[in-house]
């Protein structure tokens, strides 16, 4: 007797429905696999993933029927990088001017291409730092990605940062009859700042960026930069992000301005140039992350206009590495974040390559990115570490890593929650 299709689900069961919902499984196979919280290789290394998600990971893993087996040779498996401090809607020229030359649907056409270049490179996750002027087109950049519909990492987004009148992004010094457009959302007060968190907030933001300090001047060892808004205006901010279960992250050189963000509560200090032993001492305390971005520096150094520009830029990058090697003897802890975009994108791994050169490191480098990379992005139990139960971002590079930083540069194979994107 023929059952009917209805009847016959209900008798036996919906196998073929079952069986077409098991999830695709793979095994990564490489020479080794970085533990990054212990600061060591596995050798060999291999992962097990199954749908977006890693099942098992170690020296050996079970190998299911039908599983697709990848082997990587003599390379590293690692967990996906993240940059905390990116600009996806910045690249290289005229950083100053993008917003007069060109229009925000052209920027965001570039924008998407630049998040797939850092995809591309092994960069799985980022904290965009201000969409300088496009307003919060970054969120649809984000939303794009997380739908498929464009390549890309996991986002953060924080729509634009936030200036004061005639602060560090507000296109200064042009002529006034010009009218131009600000690289970032004005707020000149606390009220002005809660203002503009919650309008960012309701078109889709992740976190706030507040510009702290600027423009900075470094004169016979002497680090100068004035702060833009008071301990009490960061702290409104702050108290009004975590009201939404935001953050509040500052692009912050030097003191006053860093200590005032520190002691408001910030959960980053990007750039960080100076800090005084006081503000290092609250940092390691409340774990309040230092992102150096010093590939930025270097890049412009060595792209400068003048021999003589280039001699002051070398020299505050050479400042700022020694006040890096005093904040690494602090224990402040730190995160990576290159400000990529003023230099070409999916280049950003040279960030590790510095922090290793100016003190750090690899084992200390590599955590900093990964592990504390995740925590800054608010995904410390989802990516960051090769461990059952977190999604499948994950990379190889050829070598190891530990001895030898800059194969981070070298990314040869990409998975992002689970699917293949460089091999």
């Amino acid at each position: 007797m023929r059952l009917p299709f209805s009847l016959a689900v209900v008798l036996l069961g919906p196998v073929s429905l079952v069986a077409q919902a098991v999830p695709h499984a793979t095994v990564l196979h490489a020479a080794r696999m970085l533990d990054a919280a212990a600061g060591k290789t596995i050798s060999p290394g291999e992962v097990l993933v199954e749908g977006n998600r890693i099942r098992e990971a170690g020296a050996h893993v079970a190998r299911p029927a039908g599983a697709e087996v990848i082997d990587l040779g003599d390379a590293t498996l690692m967990p996906g990088l993240i940059d905390a401090h990116t600009h996806l809607f910045l690249h290289v020229g005229n950083e100053a001017g993008q917003t007069v030359d060109e229009s925000v649907p052209q920027r965001t056409l570039i924008a998407a291409d630049a998040a797939k270049a850092d995809l591309m490179a092994g960069f799985t996750a980022e904290r965009d730092m201000g969409s300088e002027g496009a307003g919060c087109a970054d969120v649809a950049v984000r939303n794009a990605i997380n739908s498929g519909l464009i390549p890309g990492p996991r986002m953060r987004v924080s729509c634009n940062a936030v200036d004061i009148t005639g602060g560090h992004e507000d296109n200064s010094g042009k002529n006034p009859e010009q009218h131009l457009m600000s690289n970032a959302d004005r707020a000149d007060t606390a009220d002005d700042l809660i203002r503009v968190m919650r309008e960012q907030h309701k078109q889709g933001a992740d976190f706030t960026k507040i510009y702290e300090t600027g423009p900075d001047r470094l004169r016979d060892r002497v680090f100068n930069t004035p702060f833009q808004y008071t301990q009490s205006d960061l702290a409104a901010a702050v108290a009004e992000a975590k009201r939404t279960g935001s953050r509040v992250a500052v692009h912050a050189t030097g003191e006053p301005g860093t200590g005032y963000a520190v002691a408001a509560g910030v959960v980053s200090v990007d750039h960080a140039d100076n800090l005084s032993p006081t503000t290092m001492k609250l940092m390691k305390e409340r774990g309040i992350f230092a992102v150096p971005t010093f590939t930025i520096g270097q890049y412009f150094a060595d792209h400068a206009e003048t021999p003589a520009s280039s001699a002051r830029r070398h020299e505050t990058e050479a400042f700022h590495a020694a006040e890096f090697k005093k904040q690494l003897a602090a224990g402040v802890p730190f995160a990576v974040g290159s400000d990529v975009g003023p230099f070409p994108h999916g280049t950003q791994a040279h960030e590790m390559v510095l922090m290793h050169q100016y003190g750090m490191s690899a084992a200390d480098v590599l955590r900093a990115d990964v592990i504390n990379g995740a925590k800054l992005l608010d995904w410390e139990n989802e990516i960051g570490q090769l461990r059952a139960g977190f999604l499948a971002d994950i990379v190889a590079v050829p070598g190891n890593p530990l001895e030898d930083i800059g194969v981070v540069e070298r990314v040869s194979f990409v998975m992002k929650d689970g699917t293949v994107v460089r091999r």
